[in-house]
């Protein structure tokens, strides 16, 4: 296991690539993958990526896929939890359409997009302008963060909080959604003050910011955070079964004929977009924080 592999876990929690069949689709049997057919794996409430309405930006990209790709598209509903590649390798869905670039349990197409953790301020609170969790104003904030399952890590921000001594200020809000509790609770807190500020994805904040009517403000954090060594932003793409190499080529080859609608999804949604950072980059990057200073 990877030193990263911590954070990707939290990362699939948090994105929905964690699903626990929870509420299985009674028509769906493992069955190999249909050249007529795509089936979705997806969730049926977790805006902006998908819901069963075909509203999220998940149902926009697979409607354009299916469509180049001239399938009929299905979907195979469960709610957020963990599983979710278990279900995909099981055979009861195709594809999933975010999951971590280089993610080792699934062939993961070439990102498609690259988003990360922001901070969420209100307009107007002098909070606008924090851009590091090293700002020795957090130690007096309240700050939203995002909890998972008792049995899973904290979300990778709420973590390296913690090397800053920022541990009792921090309030959790939930991920997944219930009865009670729904995921964009945690931008809802900012609006109504609930928290001075609030880290959250960066779909996620994007979606439901633009939809607060208090006016925030998203900035990302850093790529990695230079005290922890955390990664905060994430290249994204397409996850298929690793032996599916060919269908995995197809659907890189309509992200690359598609670039420019799938980044005006992307854009209705109001997703953070970071620019994509290749592996060579990223390990380019670290090796130059590494060295030692001049003297």
């Amino acid at each position: 296991m990877s030193r990263r592999t911590p954070y990707v876990v939290c990362l699939l929690l948090l994105t929905g690539a964690g699903l626990t069949v929870a509420r299985p689709a009674q028509a769906q049997r493992p069955a190999p993958r249909d050249p007529g057919l795509i089936r979705v794996c997806a969730d049926p409430d977790n805006m902006p990526s998908s819901n069963d309405k075909s509203e999220g930006f998940e149902n926009k990209i697979a409607e354009l896929i299916a469509t180049e790709l001239k399938a009929k598209l299905t979907y195979v509903w469960y709610p957020t939890r963990r599983g979710y590649f278990r279900i995909l390798n099981g055979m009861y869905c195709d594809l999933a359409l975010e999951a971590p670039a280089g993610l080792d349990m699934a062939g993961v197409t070439k990102p498609y997009f690259r988003s990360g953790y922001v901070f969420v301020a209100r307009q107007g609170s002098g909070l606008e302008d924090l851009k590091s969790l090293a700002d020795p104003r957090l130690k007096k904030l309240k700050i939203g963060v995002n909890m998972y399952t008792s049995d899973a890590e904290n979300s990778p921000p709420a973590m390296a909080l913690s090397r800053y001594g920022v541990v009792g200020n921090l309030k959790g809000y939930f991920t997944f959604y219930s009865e009670q509790e729904r995921p964009e609770d945690i931008i809802k807190g900012v609006a109504n003050k609930e928290v001075d500020i609030a880290i959250a994805w960066g779909p996620l904040a994007g979606y439901f910011a633009k939809q607060s009517p208090v006016p925030l403000t998203l900035t990302p954090l850093p790529a990695k955070d230079s005290l922890s060594d955390i990664p905060f932003q994430y290249n994204m793409g397409i996850a298929v079964r690793r032996r599916d190499k060919e269908f995995r080529d197809s659907l890189q080859a309509v992200l690359e004929r598609r670039r420019p609608e799938i980044d005006a999804i992307l854009k209705q949604y109001n997703i953070p977009v970071m620019p994509i950072v290749t592996d060579a980059q990223e390990k380019s990057a670290a090796d130059t924080a590494k060295k030692p200073g001049p003297g």
